[in-house]
């Protein structure tokens, strides 16, 4: 396993090199920051650990710019919640706080290895192995999406909440000449209005009152690559202008700047939304929605898709066997048929929560129906 450590303080990355020496099934390769790190990794490491606190640039913006590609475990001594919520929302799976042991980072790295292991052998072989079944729905829907990656039109994902919308979008990425540059997502609806734009953006230091150093916006460290604006009906009508010059005139500008830069993404919006009726309603603009909606794909909900419930149960009850060390657990045959004919409102985000809780709470290695507590949610 090929591990990237990049962290700024050099006793502790002296420190960890010599620990980590003695477990030869690691690669270790370290970096004294971030912007030294972001030029020599590829598509051979398999995890990265950072610090959060580190000159040049911090973790949580070069958790950004590697744009999903990597798995990431972050490390500190000072963490505050709002950077653990913000590195949660962007897919690190660990969180550990200075000082720890070597043991306690070796095991975290063990459980990123148990998981990856098991995503490749429980991924269908095919370019496909983001998505688990071959339903027809969902091969119409990988069909388009095949033939959008290929080029850079905007793409409009529509679909019920938890269908995955934003793995169809990293799919599409994946499969894009742009492929090994950032993958930027951003959700309008877990940001507060008056911080939209500053955070699409960018500001200046001094575009107001707490801007005390300039920082980039979500284009910017797109740049190259694909920029997914999930909920984009929950963006503030005022910024929906500005969006729209940007992807007319390819540049930004920031916050307190009259500076131009230009910038080169690929833009994947999505919604679960009738962006239709808030167009009537004066809730989005018209000239936007046809700016985004070159090429519409709709994801089929999970109960229009329903040979695709249980490899992808299957699938998830694995990865949490290994995840909380238990002995592989299989489903009986009345969960099996609880697991198809129940409507999955919640989709395959729901989906995911079931399997989980039932794996945790289970008495033994098969789950049974009322492991799953569907019942209560009918």
């Amino acid at each position: 396993m090929k591990i990237a450590i990049v962290e700024d303080d050099i006793n502790m990355r002296k420190s960890l090199e010599i620990a980590m020496s003695d477990y030869k099934e690691f690669e270790i390769i370290t970096f004294k920051n971030a912007v030294d790190a972001l030029k020599k990794l590829d598509d051979s490491f398999d995890l990265i650990i950072t610090d959060i606190n580190m000159p040049k640039m911090d973790g949580i913006e070069f958790i950004k710019k590697l744009g999903g590609r990597f798995e990431v475990i972050i490390m500190t001594g000072n963490a505050t919640l709002s950077k653990a919520i913000e590195s949660i929302q962007l897919g690190v799976k660990d969180f550990l706080l200075k000082p720890f042991d070597i043991d306690t980072l070796v095991e975290a790295i063990q459980r990123e290895a148990k998981v990856q292991k098991v995503k490749k052998t429980t991924s269908i072989k095919t370019d496909t192995s983001d998505f688990l079944g071959s339903s027809p729905a969902l091969q119409k829907a990988l069909s388009i999406a095949d033939k959008a990656a290929k080029t850079d039109a905007t793409i409009l994902l529509l679909g019920e909440s938890g269908v995955g919308k934003e793995v169809f979008a990293s799919y599409i990425h994946k499969h894009s000449p742009r492929a090994q540059k950032p993958f930027v997502a951003i959700n309008m609806a877990a940001l507060p209005e008056n911080l939209i734009e500053s955070e699409l953006f960018g500001f200046e230091k001094g575009a107001f009152t707490d801007a005390t150093e300039a920082k980039a916006g979500q284009f910017e460290l797109a740049n190259g690559g694909t920029l997914f604006l999930d909920e984009i009906a929950e963006m503030p009508y005022g910024v929906q202008a500005k969006l729209l010059r940007a992807l007319q005139e390819k540049e930004i500008r920031r916050l307190g700047s009259s500076k131009p830069i230009q910038i080169d993404i690929r833009v994947i919006s999505a919604t679960n939304a009738d962006l239709t009726r808030k167009i009537e309603n004066k809730e989005f603009r018209e000239d936007l929605y046809y700016r985004l909606n070159t090429i519409p794909l709709h994801i089929p909900p999970l109960r229009e898709r329903k040979d695709e419930i249980l490899p992808i149960a299957e699938a998830i009850c694995e990865i949490n066997s290994q995840k909380y060390g238990f002995k592989k657990k299989i489903f009986s045959k009345e969960a099996q048929e609880e697991l198809q004919n129940y409507s999955w409102p919640g989709n395959i985000r729901e989906l995911i929560s079931v399997v989980e809780r039932a794996v945790i709470l289970s008495e033994s290695d098969e789950i049974q129906k009322d492991d799953l507590y569907l019942d209560v949610r009918k």
